[in-house]
């Protein structure tokens, strides 16, 4: 069996946690149940259990979340709660992290809206770099909106009032119900196909979140998007933002704030134009006085007064820059001669075929100094052969023995023999002299007396 590996209670408690939150579902959970056991920390923070008719489990809402609740939490609420789940590595014991409340009335509304609230969020409908930005003048406005309601009046009389020359398109559609989302659609699919007005307004007066709902639908968040037209959402409420408020170009509290933005006031244009006018006729009533003086100061200058003099400085002074310009030029030119003299004969001295002739006889020099020069050693070294073979015959043993003297060896062994003791009596041996050699026996022995 191999060597288990033993957890601390910690970590185990650790590795559960991390498990936890690496799940995706646990770090974005909806849960619906029933408020129990709440306190309110001093601290800003609230415990409280959350338990429906089967099963309970332990939550915390921090202060930095809780302090943007609508309501107040209490024993017995019944609330729809989002956040993540994640263990107390203390108690080795798992909680919900609630990050947002709501009471369980509208709650499946809200939970839709929520969702889809982040669903194009992420996929970038609400971003402020893509909106469009509203013409300063249009040339007509775009109603989207039920035919019958508050909401169009107020646009048409706030239209009227600050831009009278405005043409106004009203395209009824339903604002509430079932099929009020498919109409909202088709009728900016229709003003965007015709493209005859520069601004579309759509919305609706005030109302209950299911109400509006209308403006919280997918397809009516997507066709505002879609639209090459900007488009103000004008839905009746200041508090709540719907969808449409999110992906609209531009989002007006009420409709009649929607026509505002969508228009300039008459009035203030023509303000503007006639401050505009008075700007004007000033700067060029104060160009004119300008001019004018400068007018008066060309006038009275020597140059109009004695305009003789002047054009015969200015000739005296072109006859020197044109002498200056011809010395200039002459030095230039003698320089340039100069210069080119040099480089031509430094590209005679530079020319191939001379380069070509210096080489080979530069070549030819070179090969005869090799050759003297190997000639030398070869003489220097045969001599030494000479020498060295000269010396070898002198010490040569076969020249020893063509003077009288041989050598003896030994008949087994082939040894040279050089003193008595290498022999006994009766042994044979080699005698080699200058011609030949010798086959002999030991008959005696006699030594010499090196000292006598």
């Amino acid at each position: 069996m191999g060597e288990q590996r033993v957890l601390s209670i910690k970590d185990l408690n650790r590795y559960i946690r991390m498990k936890l939150e690496s799940d995706q579902l646990m770090q974005d959970v909806w849960v619906r149940g029933e408020i129990s056991n709440f306190t309110h920390h001093s601290s800003g923070h609230m415990y409280f259990t959350l338990k429906d008719a089967d099963s309970r489990v332990k939550s915390i809402m921090f202060a930095s979340h809780n302090q943007r609740l609508a309501f107040r939490p209490k024993e017995g609420t019944r609330v729809i709660a989002r956040g993540n789940v994640s263990v107390y590595e203390r108690d080795g014991q798992y909680q919900f992290y609630a990050t947002h409340m709501q009471p369980d009335g509208i709650g499946s509304l809200y939970l839709a809206y929520e969702q889809l609230k982040k669903k194009l969020e992420e996929e970038g409908l609400f971003a402020a770099e893509r909106k469009q930005s509203l013409p300063k003048f249009p040339r007509a406005i775009g109603v989207i909106t039920s035919p019958t309601g508050a909401a169009v009046r107020d646009i048409m009389i706030t239209l009227q009032r600050r831009y009278p020359t405005v043409p106004i398109m009203i395209y009824p559609v339903l604002v509430q119900g079932t099929q009020a989302g498919a109409s909202i659609v088709k009728a900016i699919d229709v003003m965007n196909r015709h493209r005859e007005v520069d601004v579309l307004i759509v919305g609706r007066g005030g109302g209950s979140l299911e109400e509006l709902w209308a403006f919280n639908e997918e397809i009516v968040a997507r066709a505002i998007y879609a639209s090459k037209i900007p488009i103000i959402s004008a839905v009746g409420h200041e508090t709540d933002f719907t969808i449409a408020d999110f992906v609209a170009d531009l989002r007006a509290a009420t409709p009649t704030a929607a026509a505002e933005l969508a228009v300039p006031h008459h009035l203030e244009l023509k303000q503007h134009i006639r401050r505009l006018e008075q700007r004007l006729e000033q700067a060029l009533a104060m160009r004119v006085r300008q001019e004018r003086d400068r007018l008066g100061r060309l006038q009275r200058s020597p140059f109009f007064v004695h305009p003789r003099k002047y054009l015969l400085q200015h000739a005296e002074r072109l006859d020197r820059l044109s002498e200056q310009l011809q010395y200039r030029m002459n030095g230039l030119i003698g320089r340039a001669e100069d210069r080119f003299t040099k480089l031509q004969h430094r590209i005679m001295r530079r020319n191939p075929n001379e380069q070509v002739i210096f080489a080979r006889k530069r070549v030819d020099s070179e090969t005869k100094q090799l050759l003297q020069a190997m000639q030398g050693l070869v003489k220097e070294q045969k001599l030494k052969l000479i020498t060295g073979m000269k010396q070898l015959d002198a010490l040569s043993p076969l020249k020893v023995m063509s003077r009288g003297y041989s050598l003896v060896y030994d008949e087994q062994d082939q040894r040279l023999i050089k003193s008595l003791s290498d022999v006994q009596p009766g042994d044979m041996v080699h005698v080699k002299v200058s011609d030949g050699q010798l086959e002999c026996q030991v008959w005696s022995m006699k030594g010499e007396d090196v000292h006598g």
